[in-house]
């Protein structure tokens, strides 16, 4: 009889495919593929014994200590048997999930579910190392209640915020909205930039820059910053809200001043008067915890917060860095040890800083893991080894991270900063220069910047050598014009950024939380910005009026800090649990912070919310002239469907892509001139005699024949790169007339049908169709093109559109379906699928470079974030109310790795 082995579980097949290479034979690796059971998502998911009961729809009762109804989804349950199958064979069992407030609870529940009759032991590491896991399995602990208690309360708030607020958004704004913990707080904060954008009032001044040469021939400039004693403002002398001076002390040049300035200045001596040296040291940022690896992949690789976990999540569970969850940024003093090596190695002993470097963890409640993110093992290894080893994205990550981390064990930055003073007659102007005397760490590292000025000013900038009283030749004196900026929006990295300066959301959340937001359109991207929808103004200006407390900065982050409090046994979890849903302590309880009594509030709220005050925006006139006096106002309200303009009984829509800070009155103005415009027919259609206009859509401008009442009525949607203004009845006829019959194919006599799609131009003949590329008009191409199209093979041919072309490339198979991962080319390019589920591939990734464990990690990704919202249904008006609540309750839905929502096992939860 064989020796029975040891069963170790993991989060991932990656992650248990990497530790079983150094555990040997004696132990046999399973993956738990995430949680394994968790609230219900619906009620398809409440088991009939619980439907009747009052909280059934929370699945938590309320009523009964906040206890968690638990249920295994269906696609878990084969896993779950087959894991309760592997320990039956096993001698004991190790969780090795990861060791933050997630991981220790996805072990509490394997042991809940699988009820252990052998020894149990919670293995934790930080880096998968051979060494890391050998130390793991010599220092075995118990489960962490404290953690396990923590993660609980997280998400039974979680579970009572969204789950009681959600509905009452469908009722009071639109259906489909959801209300989150710390997503409505990530909303408001750029809604409030928004705002402040809105409010701004620019203002416009001038000032002059003298192109000087020195003696010795070297060119360079200066900027005049004052005249008879009086400083010239720049931007951050005006007040954001007026446009006016702060200071009125100050010498306010238009442009008449600056050119007569300019004029009087040309002739005099420009001397060289003062030079100030400023010496000023640099030093190193500290090792990267989540949110600053996320802030830096964003700014320095262009990566969203998701894709810098997903690829740091591939780096971790494949062994080249430690955990990447985690908001310490101590190095323990092995790793302190191999940076210091390599700076000797790679730079020079003359870039290591003199004694080792700490830094202190400026978090509070610092709690996931005890190691910022730095390269596994020791010593590091040096990223050029790893190139043929890592995709683009991993390499480019991993660069990032060891450069960051040998950063932080290097010598500071000496520089320089250099003020040259030069006066002609009463006018003062300043050269400013940076030098670098010593690179230090910057050889390694540079951090990025949100402030492309400020980031500017930091490079080198070199003055040429100049004495005191020096003659300086004029070249030129120009004036220059400057209008003040709006405060910038939030990107992915300064939103994390402020996040975490508020105390709001923790390490592991703030992907999570800008993946939301961004899916539930309450915001929408502008290059890397990130833009409310005016959906999401609706939304926290009912949250402002009606429940501050639950949008308040400040009450969020207590939320965070008492949840660090029960993960540390320092506080019971019911007694906030029962102020912040009922509004009263529990009984004995000795304080509970913060109570809302939400159950209470949302009683009283329903029938006082209007919401027709939440969802209306009167727009202000920005210049008297603006509009007529007895006009009737203009305003911005979110309906059902979407946005739009009102003014009296007159409606536009609102493009989906114009930010709220650009539709300004006189933007609004036109497009209900637009509007109006399109009620005035373009002509009438030669055949049928109909009007035909030319309107104006939530999605652009298009064509309708036909008036709002024919049920016979027609749309088509301009071309790309046809403006509405360019329109012509000819053109509008032939877009009309749509789909094209070329004629019959040749082949079974079956019509050969050209028309325009969701997704562009394409050519149709009976189940099979191809996309037309450039240099192909659809209103002009003849059936003997469209054959020749038709005959040329297909890469990829979706649902309905006849047989799928072969993968690309086949994978073994999945352990969450059993099927083979397949690599294929769709509509919008590389894809994985397990036959349920799909995942792009990263727009930098090669399917040379997809490897097994990427795959999954790929997939595991995309079904956490639940099923894909249909774009499609935004805004449209078939979608019903009914169609749309059917939409919403999917989307709240939880999803598993595979997404089913069959019948679901339940366990109501124990005691721990």
């Amino acid at each position: 009889m064989s020796e029975k082995k040891s069963l170790v579980i993991v989060e991932s097949p990656a992650k248990a495919k990497t530790i079983s290479k150094y555990l040997g034979s004696r132990f046999q690796v399973e993956a738990s593929i995430g949680h394994i059971r968790d609230l219900p998502g619906g009620s398809k998911e409440i088991p009939a014994e619980y439907k009747s009961e009052p909280w059934a729809n929370l699945g938590v009762n309320v009523d009964s200590g906040f206890e968690p109804l638990y249920v295994i989804p269906a696609d878990k349950k084969k896993h779950v048997s087959f894991l309760k199958s592997a320990l039956k064979d096993a001698k004991d069992l190790y969780l090795a999930t990861d060791e933050d407030r997630e991981g220790e609870a996805i072990s509490w529940h394997l042991r809940e579910v699988l009820k252990p009759k052998v020894p149990v032991h919670r293995m934790v590491f930080h880096e998968i190392t051979k060494e890391a896991i050998q130390g793991a399995l010599q220092s075995t602990r118990q489960i962490d209640e404290g953690l396990v208690k923590a993660q609980e309360t997280r998400r039974i708030l979680d579970r009572l915020y969204g789950y009681d607020l959600s509905p009452l958004l469908w009722k009071k704004v639109r259906p489909g909205l959801s209300a989150g913990r710390v997503q409505s707080v990530a909303v408001r904060l750029i809604v409030e930039r928004e705002r402040d954008r809105m409010a701004f009032h620019s203002a416009t001044y001038f000032d002059l820059e003298a192109h000087l040469k020195t003696r010795s021939g070297e060119n360079f400039s200066a900027m005049l910053v004052s005249v008879g004693g009086r400083r010239v403002p720049s931007g951050k002398d005006f007040d954001p809200s007026t446009g006016k001076l702060k200071d009125s002390s100050m010498l306010l040049l238009d442009e008449t001043a600056a050119a007569s300035l300019r004029d009087r200045l040309r002739t005099l001596p420009f001397v060289v008067k003062n030079i100030e040296v400023k010496p000023y040291t640099e030093r190193p940022k500290a090792p990267f915890t989540t949110s600053t690896l996320q802030q830096e992949a964003n700014r320095k690789l262009g990566m969203t917060a998701r894709d810098a976990m997903r690829v740091a999540q591939s780096l971790y569970e494949n062994g080249y860095i430690t955990y990447m969850r985690t908001d310490s940024t101590t190095l323990s003093k092995e790793a302190v040890g191999a940076a210091r090596d390599l700076v000797r190695s790679q730079y020079g002993p003359e870039f290591l800083y003199a004694n080792e470097r700490t830094y202190a963890t400026k978090v509070k409640n610092a709690q996931e893991a005890h190691e910022a993110i730095r390269p596994a093992g020791h010593p590091f290894q040096v990223p050029e080894t790893l190139r043929r080893e890592l995709n683009y994205d991993q390499f480019r990550l991993f660069d990032l991270i060891w450069k960051r981390t040998i950063a932080s064990q290097m010598a500071d930055a000496r520089k320089q900063r250099v003020v040259m003073t030069i006066e002609a007659g009463d006018a003062v102007f300043q050269a400013t220069g940076t030098s670098i005397e010593f690179e230090g760490f910057l050889r390694a590292y540079v951090e990025g910047s949100d402030d492309p000025a400020a980031e500017l000013a930091e490079k080198e900038r070199l003055l040429p050598s100049v004495q005191i009283n020096e003659g300086l030749d004029l070249k030129k004196l120009e004036s220059l014009s400057h209008t003040t900026q709006p405060p910038a929006r939030f990107t992915e990295a300064s939103l994390t950024q402020a996040l975490e300066e508020r105390g709001i959301g923790r390490p592991s959340t703030y992907a999570a939380i800008i993946d939301t937001i961004l899916r539930r359109d309450y915001v929408f991207k502008k290059g890397n910005a990130l833009v409310p929808s005016w959906t999401a103004f609706a939304v926290i200006r009912l949250m402002e009026d009606h429940f501050s407390s639950l949008v308040d900065y400040q009450f969020t982050a207590e939320m965070e800090d008492y949840l660090d409090q029960i993960s540390r046994n320092e506080r019971v979890n019911l007694d906030y649990l029962q102020e912040f849903y009922f509004g009263e302590a529990a009984k004995d309880s000795s304080a509970a912070p913060g109570g809302i009594g939400l159950k209470p509030l949302l009683e009283q709220k329903v029938a006082e919310i209007d919401p027709r005050i939440a969802c209306s925006y009167p727009l202000q006139e920005s210049s008297p002239g603006d509009v007529s006096p007895d006009s009737p106002p203009v305003v911005v309200r979110i309906g059902r469907y979407g946005p739009y303009i009102e003014r009296g009984d007159k409606r536009a829509s609102i493009p989906d892509d114009m930010p709220p800070d650009e539709l300004t009155l006189s933007v609004a103005i036109e497009l209900l001139e637009k509007q109006e415009r399109g009620e005035q027919p373009l002509g009438y259609h030669p055949d049928l005699n109909k009007p035909i206009f030319v309107k104006q859509g939530r999605f652009g401008p298009y064509v309708q024949m036909g008036t709002a009442d024919d049920e016979e009525k027609k749309n088509a949607s301009l071309p790309k790169g046809v403006s509405a203004d360019s329109i012509t009845l000819e053109l509008a006829v032939k877009l009309l007339s749509l789909p094209r019959n070329l004629g019959n194919h040749p082949d079974d006599g079956e019509p050969v049908i050209a028309t325009q799609g969701r997704f562009g131009p394409f050519i149709k003949h009976g189940n099979d169709s191809r996309s037309l590329g450039p240099g192909q008009d659809l209103l002009e191409i003849t059936l003997e093109e469209a054959l020749a199209i038709l005959a040329q093979p297909k890469a990829v041919r979706g649902k309905g559109r006849g047989v799928a072309a072969p993968p690309l490339k086949s994978l073994d198979p999945s352990p969450v379906t059993g099927k083979p991962i397949e690599l294929r080319d769709g509509r919008y390019g590389l894809y994985v699928t397990d036959g349920e589920t799909n995942a792009s591939l990263p727009k930098d990734m090669t399917a040379e470079e997809l490897s097994f464990e990427q795959a999954i990690s790929l997939l595991e990704a995309r079904a956490a974030a639940g099923p894909s919202k249909k774009k499609g249904a935004r805004g449209s008006k078939k979608s019903t109310p009914k169609a749309a609540k059917k939409a919403a309750k999917k989307t709240t839905t939880k999803s598993s790795s595979t997404k089913k929502a069959t019948k679901k096992s339940s366990t109501k939860k124990s005691g721990m």
